[in-house]
């Protein structure tokens, strides 16, 4: 999997979700063994399936032969109210965070969601399935069979320098969601064409009966639409970034604005939309270096190159602790309906393994957010390997180091980042895991 076999000589991104106990619609369901049904249920494999869980991270965990980092698959996790804390696979789930920080975390404890409902695609696109079950073949029949054709990311730091007010800023928005929807629409004319014509050969096999039912091979999947750069819109219309009252409700305004305007499309069309905060790893450098070419006064972020903030994020210079961000993050990220993650990006690994767990259970108790992952920032020495923190050189042989840290979804080597996220990764300050402040938000957690 992390070998380049992609256009552009890149590694397949590939995510894969794990249940840790029997999934519930499944648990009662007889395995299939040769294409014949036996007389055991999937219920009944709980030890198998946590010599599976083990098995991968423990080579996770290892790395590759130098100490370097698996970037593929990304494995996410879903914390449910039986997940088994404390257990052999649970600790080992989280000492494979504790060093690496690899896994996403997806939030059953504190919503309305059940595992089933939700599939995780890509590093971010978390797609809400009750809305497709409507649409045939419940979720078995749809779940494996949607995604997203396409992600359109909508500039929003030019409209907050070019907008007058608030108003006008909305009436510039909704133009460029109107440029976004033209846009996908005739993707996903296109994309049917493709399928047709037999371009896509494993796309047309898999999707032939949602053909059948609906009359085209892309009928359950969502056109998605993205923000890059609310905080840099705020400060331009505003002047007051995102971590302010202020900012953080025009957010929210603007959030609900988008979310309202996507649902009459879907009216309007019968196809699905959804609201993305989009990953943005090249996007944020480049839109912000067009629009320092042609408007060199507008508000972006970085002092020696221009990047913006991705989606609704705090600045990455924010000087916040992990608690008051989360916060700050609740409700917005609550608003996006195909997938945003919270990353608590770590100066150095976690030592202790119940303290990793601990928040992660704290934070899907008391935040609604839908996605949460740990993220460390490790060093790897040719000669002597894995190295916490950043270190640039190796205090063992003085050799060069690669500084490892999560470029958006997923790690690569600092030296690999485009200008603009390389400067994001200078100016940006990392949480203390605190376990006192831990204790106390669990404390308050059980008061109220």
């Amino acid at each position: 999997l992390n070998v380049p076999t992609r256009v552009g000589f890149q590694t397949p991104f590939v995510n894969l979700t794990f249940d840790v106990n029997p999934p519930v619609p499944m648990k009662g369901e007889p395995v299939i063994v040769g294409g014949k049904r036996q007389d055991t249920v999937y219920g009944d494999y709980q030890e198998e399936m946590d010599l599976l869980n083990m098995a991968f991270c423990e080579v996770m965990t290892e790395g590759d032969a130098k100490g370097r980092i698996f970037t593929f698959p990304i494995p996410t996790y879903n914390i449910t109210p039986d997940f088994p804390w404390g257990t052999p696979v649970a600790d080992r789930i989280m000492a494979m965070t504790a060093k690496y920080g690899i896994p996403y975390f997806a939030n059953f404890l504190n919503s309305d969601l059940k595992p089933e409902d939700v599939r995780s695609m890509c590093c971010r696109l978390r797609l809400d399935v009750r809305e497709l079950k409507r649409r045939g073949g419940g979720l078995f029949g749809a779940n494996p069979l949607t995604g997203s054709i396409g992600v359109v990311t909508i500039n929003l730091p030019r409209l907050g320098y070019l907008a007058k007010d608030e108003g006008e800023f909305l009436t510039l928005l909704g133009e460029k969601m109107d440029l976004a929807k033209e846009s996908l629409v005739l993707k996903r004319k296109v994309l049917e064409q493709f399928t047709e014509q037999g371009l896509y050969p494993y796309s047309r096999f898999y999707l032939r009966h949602v053909k059948e039912g609906f009359g085209g091979y892309w009928e359950n999947h969502f056109n998605t639409i993205g923000i890059v750069g609310m905080h840099e819109a705020a400060l331009n219309l505003l002047g007051e970034g995102i971590e302010t009252d202020t900012g953080h409700s025009f957010a929210v305004r603007v959030l609900d604005y988008m979310r309202a305007r996507m649902q009459d499309y879907q009216e309007e069309l019968g196809r699905l939309f959804n609201l993305e905060a989009t990953p943005a790893e090249g996007t944020s450098y480049r839109l912000a270096r067009l629009d320092k070419e042609a408007y060199p006064d507008i508000i972006t972020a970085g002092d020696r190159e221009p990047y913006y903030t991705n989606s609704t994020q705090l600045p990455v210079n924010h000087g916040l602790d992990l608690f008051t961000a989360l916060e700050n993050q609740n409700d917005l990220q609550q608003k996006y309906t195909g997938g945003t993650v919270f990353h608590a990006f770590l100066g150095e690994r976690i030592t202790d393994v119940r303290t990793a767990a601990e928040v992660v259970k704290t934070v899907f108790s008391n935040f609604r957010l839908p996605y949460f992952s740990l993220t460390p920032t490790f060093s790897v020495c040719p000669e002597h390997g894995y190295l916490t923190g950043e270190q640039p050189l190796c205090p063992q042989c003085g050799r060069e180091t690669e500084i490892w840290s999560r470029v958006v979804g997923y790690y690569r080597p600092v030296k690999n980042w485009n200008k603009g996220k390389k400067e994001e990764f200078r100016e940006r300050c990392t949480f203390q895991v605190e376990v006192d402040r831990v204790a106390q938000t669990q404390v308050a957690a059980g008061s109220e």
